[in-house]
């Protein structure tokens, strides 16, 4: 079994910070690329921001500038520091891991993490 934990999530004000952890646990080989969606209400779910095990990063364009993925390889652990948050980054925040837990690669996300950001 493989578990996706995030925290960090909460209540802000408009220009405030949050930094948000997921730390994969369970039968893992190892990871690939780990990364952050969001989903706020009546709108699709989005990719925010992915790394790979080498450190490579993808941003919406929407965070680039204001946002930070990281990963520490050695904790199975993720991080997205947000900084000048914005109303709109208000969402639910879902950790996502794409990692190899036997012959086999699959993706998991985990139960998500409330950000909410006030004007």
């Amino acid at each position: 079994q493989v578990q996706l934990v995030e925290s960090g999530g909460g209540l802000v004000q408009a220009g405030g910070s949050l930094r948000l952890s997921c730390a994969a646990s369970g039968s893992i080989f190892s990871i690939n690329t780990m990364g952050w969606d969001r989903q706020a209400p009546g709108k699709q779910r989005e990719l925010v921001a992915s790394i790979t095990s080498g450190g490579g990063t993808k941003y919406v364009d929407s965070v680039k500038g204001r946002f930070t993925i990281s990963r520490d390889n050695a904790k199975n652990t993720v991080y997205l520091q947000m900084n000048s948050l914005k109303p709109e980054d208000t969402a639910v925040y879902y950790c996502n891991a794409h990692l190899v837990t036997g012959p086999s690669a699959y993706d998991y996300w985990g139960q998500g993490t409330q950000v909410t950001v006030s004007s």
